[in-house]
């Protein structure tokens, strides 16, 4: 029985909460905060095209829709199609509004060392697509993806990605039973499981969220899909308003019912932890690919 001093909720002089920020575009900023954002970028980009270049077995630029971003890259472990351990899918971040899977190939790197097979996803960014849009393009490409490769399928996201991914678990997308049955575990990274904030940023003049799509893409305000582990992983040197986020789909979800967990990670912040991924040992990559149980 885990005893009430290693629970958060233990006697403390310690407030349980951060005090509402004065200024909530700046609570939602990162890169203004992380000196090395420039240098990631650039490193990520020499990275993922170096990846691409260099793995002997990718399916790159595949489509699962219509549309001109509904793209993945496929790419598998040393031995070849047949050799996985599982499946990996990886949704960029981004606000919603920037990137693509070409900037994150690197971000396979750790999955693919373990024998794992990697997906990595594009999709179609606001402001052309409202981001409930862009929760069913991902449902589709995670249906998609469910009938290639063999053993558990895991989803991975981070930052915008990472509210993504949590959605997946929610118990009203149009997951196909071939996925349900596959997805043992989701991971978000630094994700946001609350948009109802952000109906006041000024980024929403992006994004166009009103009060009823942000409750319906809030993974707080669904019921968890029971079958799933979720794990909630930030840097522990985030800003406030991330590490809170981080925090609370657990919180809420535990009380449903489902196995999940949130973690904070010494010495990573909103852009450094997603580094930890080229790695097949580091913390993250075990949270990410290690078995259940």
């Amino acid at each position: 029985m885990t005893s009430s001093s290693d629970s958060p909720f233990a006697a403390s002089p310690d407030a349980l909460a951060f005090p509402p920020p004065a200024d909530l575009d700046d609570a939602y900023e990162n890169r203004k905060y992380i000196p090395k954002t420039d240098i990631y970028m650039q490193e990520w980009e020499q990275q993922s095209a170096a990846l691409r270049t260099d793995t002997p077995h990718a399916e790159l630029d595949q489509p699962y829709g219509t549309g001109a971003r509904q793209r993945y890259d496929l790419f598998w472990p040393a031995g070849g199609p047949g050799s996985e351990k599982g499946l990996l899918v990886i949704i960029h971040g981004g606000y919603w509004l920037a990137f693509s899977k070409d900037n994150f190939s690197h971000l396979a790197t750790g999955a693919l060392a373990a024998g794992w097979a990697v997906a990595m996803l594009s999709y179609t960014l606001a402001p052309q697509a409202r981001i409930s849009q862009i929760t069913a393009e991902i449902t589709n490409a995670v249906n998609h993806l469910a009938r290639f490769g063999s053993g558990p399928m895991r989803l991975a996201g981070h930052s915008a990605g990472g509210h993504l991914v949590s959605r997946m678990m929610c118990d009203d997308t149009a997951l196909a039973d071939a996925a349900t049955a596959r997805i043992d575990r989701v991971i978000s990274i630094s994700g946001l499981h609350d948009l109802r904030p952000l109906l006041h940023l000024q980024k929403n003049s992006e994004f166009r969220l009103d009060s009823a799509e942000a409750i319906a893409e809030s993974a707080i305000c669904h019921t968890p899909r029971r079958g799933m582990d979720l794990v909630c992983v930030a840097g522990a040197s985030e800003r406030p308003e991330f590490i809170r986020q981080n925090g609370i789909l657990p919180l809420v979800w535990q009380g449903l019912g489902a196995s999940c967990h949130a973690q904070l990670l010494a010495g990573e912040d909103h852009f450094s932890i997603i580094g930890q991924m080229t790695h097949p040992d580091s913390q993250l990559s075990r949270l990410i690919i290690a078995p259940l149980g």
